[in-house]
C-alpha cells in the first residue's frame, strides 16, 4: 500500500436537519449531479444515501439523511435511525435550516447535534439565504453564533448553487489526513436498483398529494440487463389499502402510465441506457409498521 499522502484528506460528512430543508438539493448541488432524490414534499428522503467528491486534495463522502422528526410509524424509527447512524459514522456535521425558519433549530435536531458539537466539527449552513434581506440574515446568522456549537455558519442558496464553495472550504480544513476511501470515478456505493427504485417513488411523490406518496415504496423484483435490445425492469409499487391501489392505478391505468412515462424517462437519463419499465401495484396493509417490510424494502437499520 502507498504510503499517505499527508496533504490529502478525506472522510465523512453527514448532511443532517428537519424535513424538506433542501438537504437532497444540496447534495446534488455539491456532487454536481443527481444522487438524491428532490421533490416539493418533506420526508422525501426515507434512507441515508451516501455520494462521493473526489477531488486532487480530497474525497468528501456525504450522507444525505432523512429529515429528523417525531416518529409516526416504524418506518419513521427507522428513518431517524438512519439519521443518528450518519451522525455516529462522520467525521464534520453539515447541519441544515432555512433562513425563514427563525433562529432556532427544531428540538428533534438541537437535541441530537448540540452534545456531539463537543467531539465533532459542525457546519451550520442556511439554505435559501437569498430568500429574505440580507438585513434580516444578519440576526438570524449573530443569534446562531452566540450558540457557541458551530465552528461556521454558511448562508447557501443549494437550489441556485450560491456559496457552495464555502461549504468546501471549510469541509477541507476540518477533515481528517487519511488516504481516498473509494477509486475517485466512483460517487455511490449504492447498486443501480437502489437508485432506480428512488427514482419510481420520486415520480410518486411529483403526482399524488396528501397520504397517498407516504403511503408508498417502490421494491425492484427484476433488473435485467440484455446484450441486446433494452434493459428489462420490473417493480412493485407497494401501497397500505385498496383505495390506494386504485388511485395510483387511476381510470383506464392512466396514472399508473403516467409514473411509469415519468420514471422511465428519469431511469434512462441515469442508466444512460434504453429501458423497458414494467410497474405493478401490491397492497401491504400496514406495511410502515411491519417488521418483516422493513427488512425485505432496505429500511431496517443495520446493527
Amino acid at each position: 500500500m502507498e504510503p499517505i499522502n499527508p496533504k490529502y484528506k478525506a472522510g465523512y460528512v453527514a448532511i443532517v436537519g428537519e424535513p424538506n430543508v433542501g438537504k437532497s438539493t444540496l447534495l446534488n448541488a455539491l456532487l454536481e449531479q443527481k444522487i438524491s432524490i428532490v421533490t416539493n414534499k418533506p420526508q422525501t428522503t426515507r434512507q441515508r444515501v451516501l455520494g462521493i467528491l473526489s477531488r486532487d486534495d480530497v474525497q468528501i463522502i456525504f450522507l444525505d439523511t432523512p429529515g429528523l422528526l417525531k416518529p409516526k410509524y416504524l418506518l419513521h424509527k427507522e428513518m431517524v435511525k438512519s439519521a443518528e447512524s450518519a451522525l455516529a459514522d462522520a467525521d464534520v456535521i453539515l447541519v441544515m435550516t432555512q433562513a425563514s425558519r427563525g433562529t432556532e433549530l427544531p428540538a428533534e435536531v438541537s437535541e441530537r447535534v448540540v452534545p456531539i458539537s463537543k467531539t465533532k466539527p459542525i457546519i451550520l449552513v442556511i439554505n435559501k439565504a437569498d430568500t429574505i434581506n440580507k438585513t434580516e440574515l444578519l440576526p438570524v446568522i449573530e443569534s446562531f453564533a452566540q450558540q457557541d456549537c458551530f465552528k461556521e455558519i454558511i448562508p447557501v442558496s443549494a437550489l441556485h448553487h450560491d456559496n457552495l464553495d464555502a461549504i468546501l472550504k471549510s469541509l477541507v480544513h476540518y477533515l481528517p489526513e487519511h488516504e481516498a476511501f473509494y477509486p475517485p470515478d466512483i460517487v455511490s456505493e449504492s447498486p443501480e436498483r437502489f437508485f432506480v427504485a428512488e427514482l419510481i417513488r420520486e415520480q410518486l411523490f411529483e403526482k399524488f398529494s396528501e397520504e397517498i406518496p407516504y403511503s408508498t415504496a417502490v421494491e425492484i423484483r427484476e433488473f435485467k440487463e440484455r446484450e441486446t435490445g433494452k434493459t428489462l425492469i420490473s417493480a412493485d409499487i407497494i401501497v397500505e389499502r385498496e383505495s390506494q391501489k386504485g388511485i395510483i392505478i387511476g381510470k383506464r391505468g392512466e396514472a399508473l402510465k403516467s409514473v411509469g412515462t415519468s420514471a422511465r424517462f428519469q431511469i434512462e437519463e441515469f442508466l444512460q441506457r434504453p429501458v423497458f419499465l414494467e410497474l405493478h401495484v401490491k397492497v401491504r396493509e400496514k406495511w410502515r409498521e411491519s417488521e418483516a417490510m422493513m427488512r425485505q424494502l432496505g429500511y431496517h437499520s443495520k446493527k
